[in-house]
């Protein structure tokens, strides 16, 4: 596989300094367009990624539920659908618009750049953007609430394990389905707590992320409730490509969330444990110090499915 193909549909590749999240809306009379663009991207890859490979540049697509046999010409995935939004009695988790997500990830942030504007101009007015998210790697991989974010991983063959779809949909395998929610958090009030009660909220200590026992009753912490384990006590990972972003001057500071899986069910059970809790009217105290603003699902297919995409007969 050359290094091209292997920049396209990253799914498991390690986190780098710099992402840009961006989703764009296709609009009425769009569709060839923007499926010239998507079939095309490893060749707008090309240049980037020949002349700076230290960068790292990848970039992974998501298509939603709305253009999906439209853009694609297949079978739907089998788990693909919009955004549930989740109703909790104190918070929620909207749903917004959106058809295709660009994770575009490297280790320098004009690369990201660049290449988004390339991809833009690529789409002309085919799309309208929904969302531009652009996130920054902080100090040793911490949020902005000051915690190491992505502990819970999972690396090398159980991240494949975890991520890529299987046998269980063979005509999608090496897919993977992407949930996005961007947050914002109140960084003045989650500053005021004492690091103790922030620990207790997230579950692991702030200085080495070690986690903390999970509570038998009552208040469970974030790491608890967006942790799934079946009855028999098998643990259902996902992978979490979380990025912080803000603008000090705007008084914005924010998290966004970007979580790949073989398993919608997972991540769509974790975020009703948190917000509408466990038990139910327990949420999760972490969403007192973040308000979720968007929320999509997309599907990721492989590299080489994503370049056969062709219009229905």
């Amino acid at each position: 596989m050359s290094e091209t193909t292997e920049a396209v549909q990253a799914l498991t590749t390690p986190l780098t300094a710099n992402a840009v999240f961006l989703i764009v809306s296709v609009v009425p009379g769009g569709m060839d367009r923007a499926r010239d663009v998507v079939v095309d991207l490893a060749d707008a890859l090309k240049a980037l990624t020949f002349r700076f490979p230290e960068a790292m540049l990848t970039c992974t697509v998501g298509i939603g539920n709305r253009i999906w046999a439209e853009l694609t010409g297949l079978q739907a995935p089998a788990q693909l659908r919009d955004f549930t939004p989740v109703i909790g009695a104190v918070h929620s988790a909207p749903a917004t618009p959106g058809d295709l997500l660009f994770h575009i990830r490297a280790e320098r942030a004009d690369v990201c750049f660049e290449f988004e504007r390339q991809l833009l101009e690529a789409f002309g007015d085919a799309v309208t953007v929904e969302d531009e998210t652009v996130g920054f790697r902080s100090f040793d991989r911490r949020d902005l609430l000051g915690f190491v974010d992505g502990t819970a991983n999972p690396v090398g063959p159980d991240a494949d394990d975890a991520v890529l779809i299987g046998a269980e949909e063979p005509a999608h395998a090496g897919g993977t389905y992407v949930v996005t929610q961007k947050y914002l958090h109140p960084l003045a009030s989650w500053r005021a707590l004492p690091t103790e009660t922030q620990e207790a909220i997230i579950g692991r200590t702030k200085l080495e992320g070690l986690e903390l026992d999970d509570a038998e009753q009552g208040q469970k912490s974030h790491k608890t409730l967006a942790t799934i384990t079946d009855d028999d006590g098998t643990e259902h990972d996902i992978q979490r490509d979380n990025m912080p972003f803000g603008r000090p001057g705007h008084g914005e500071f924010g998290t966004y969330f970007l979580g790949y899986s073989r398993d919608l069910s997972v991540i769509q059970k974790m975020l009703e444990r948190m917000f509408i809790g466990d038990p139910p009217g327990m949420h999760d105290r972490l969403l007192d110090f973040s308000t979720a603003l968007t929320g999509s699902v997309f599907f990721a297919p492989r590299a080489d499915v994503l370049a056969s995409f062709r219009s229905p007969a």
